[in-house]
């Protein structure tokens, strides 16, 4: 999941501070979904997806895809 976050944010060419800034999911929470120490919780990826303007399926195909 999160290395399809990091697509979108850098596609729309924002920080993971401007992102949490603007959908409440951490900067910290990012970091952890970065190495793995937790999965997302499905409020925050559906905050992610509104952000995004992307579906929820698309934020997290790559998981179900593996």
């Amino acid at each position: 999941m999160y290395q399809k976050y990091a697509e979108l944010r850098d596609k729309a060419n924002v920080t993971d501070y401007e992102v949490a800034k603007q959908t409440g999911v951490s900067t910290s929470t990012l970091t952890n979904w970065k190495y793995g120490r937790y999965k997302p919780k499905m409020n925050k990826l559906m905050a992610l997806a509104k952000y995004f303007d992307v579906s929820l399926e698309t934020l997290v195909e790559t998981d179900i895809n593996q």
